[in-house]
């Protein structure tokens, strides 16, 4: 199993504090550059399922600035769609 479907596997099952530790570990190795923004996508995926909206939308961006076909365009503009309807106040924090 390759490493990026274990921590797909791990932030799946609710091991978010984990998959977010091993994103971390993995975003400072340069040899990980051409995945980078697959990276990115998981680590605001792992800190939306914690809640950490801010945290999933700056993830979120860093995927996009790295490749703006990535899958966190789709899940960004999710992201502020809920937090429109939930909580527009969060913004400005």
């Amino acid at each position: 199993m390759e490493q990026i479907d274990i921590l797909k596997e791990l932030i799946n099952r609710g091991d978010v504090d984990k998959a977010i530790e091993q994103l971390n570990q993995l975003l400072q190795d340069i040899s990980v550059e051409p995945k980078k923004d697959a990276l990115y996508y998981l680590l605001g995926n792992a800190y939306r399922k914690k809640g950490d909206w801010k945290q999933a939308l700056d993830n979120y961006q860093h995927a996009i600035d790295l490749n703006p076909e990535s899958p966190a365009v789709q899940a960004r503009k999710m992201a502020i769609d809920i937090l429109n309807f939930y909580h527009k106040d969060m913004y400005n924090q």
